[in-house]
């Protein structure tokens, strides 16, 4: 089978099954794991992400608003690639290219491949996607078996973390100018490590929030995560941030417990590295536990900000 992957988490998934020789063509964001990046490159931004986050926010605004898409695809390499399935989402038209797009470039084509669409916004329906993606690649068998060692891992944490003494208080920071709290996966993944999510809605799109709500929570912990940042550019936004006044006297911040996270691997994509994820926050939570120690030392995935 020759797979081509429109977005990140499928590339991730698809590898995960021991499929990377399949694919044939991966969007511009695919780099996990990092052989991936020698694939024929299917997408191309209209935005540029090295950009300052209000500039992005600015410039997907004003596209989203004239009806334009954010993503265009190579049609002409995609059709020489010759795929016998595509897989792309329709959670976020922000995030990734969608089915929309894809269609205006299948559309001439008088036997079409096979179209995948994934929309998870919740751990459960990560997993049902990822068996998804067993079934239309025939590795059904594997797929169980992938979900099964996440979800054992999480069910771990989440008995480690049922007996704390009290919840976090956390704040999940998915943009910073402007502010938007974390939605989808991130909030259910506070819960499970065993925090509150002040802001965040289980199974909702993240929206925007203001200084004094983030202020008003009284967080114990703020994970400071932009969707599609690594640790070092979110740190960076982070510093060139004016903060407001009364944020020195936030419980996380006396505590210093702010971090930058590696959202761009473990919690902006919906694919098996969001255990991962859970895994690093909830030793921020409670270190001492045993939980995932190790990933306390990874400085290109946990930064302090405090």
């Amino acid at each position: 089978m020759r797979i081509c992957s429109l977005l990140p988490s499928a590339t991730e998934i698809v590898c995960a099954l021991g499929l990377e020789d399949s694919l044939v063509g991966v969007s511009h964001e695919c780099d996990y794991p990092a052989s991936v990046r020698r694939k024929p490159t299917l997408i191309r931004s209209r935005v540029d992400p090295s950009s300052p986050a209000a500039v992005i926010d600015s410039r997907v605004r004003e596209l989203l608003a004239r009806g334009e898409s954010i993503y265009s695809v190579d049609r002409e390499l995609l059709l020489g690639l010759a795929p016998d399935l595509i897989i792309t989402q329709d959670l976020c038209h922000v995030c990734a290219t969608s089915p929309d797009d894809l269609a205006t470039t299948l559309a001439p084509q008088p036997s079409p491949p096979s179209v995948l669409t994934l929309s998870a916004d919740s751990l459960r329906e990560v997993w049902n996607d990822i068996r998804a993606v067993g079934d239309a690649t025939g590795y059904r068998p594997r797929a169980d078996k992938l979900v099964n060692d996440l979800e054992a891992r999480v069910a771990r944490v989440a008995r480690i973390c049922a007996n704390a003494a009290k919840k976090q208080r956390v704040v999940c920071l998915e943009w910073l100018s402007p502010l938007y709290c974390a939605g989808h996966w991130v909030p259910e993944m506070v819960a499970l490590a065993g925090g509150e999510d002040m802001l965040g809605r289980p199974g909702q799109p993240s929206y925007r929030v203001s200084w004094e709500q983030v202020l008003h929570a009284r967080p114990d912990t703020v994970l400071v995560m932009p969707c599609g940042y690594d640790v070092e550019k979110a740190a960076r936004e982070f510093a060139e941030l004016p903060l407001p006044d009364g944020w020195a006297d936030l419980p996380a911040v006396r505590n210093g417990s702010v971090f930058a996270v590696d959202a761009n691997g473990h919690f902006s994509r919906p694919g098996p590295r969001l255990v991962a994820g859970l895994e690093m926050i909830a030793e921020l939570f409670w270190p001492g536990k045993g939980i995932s120690p190790a990933a306390l030392g990874h400085a290109e995935l946990i930064r302090s900000l405090v």
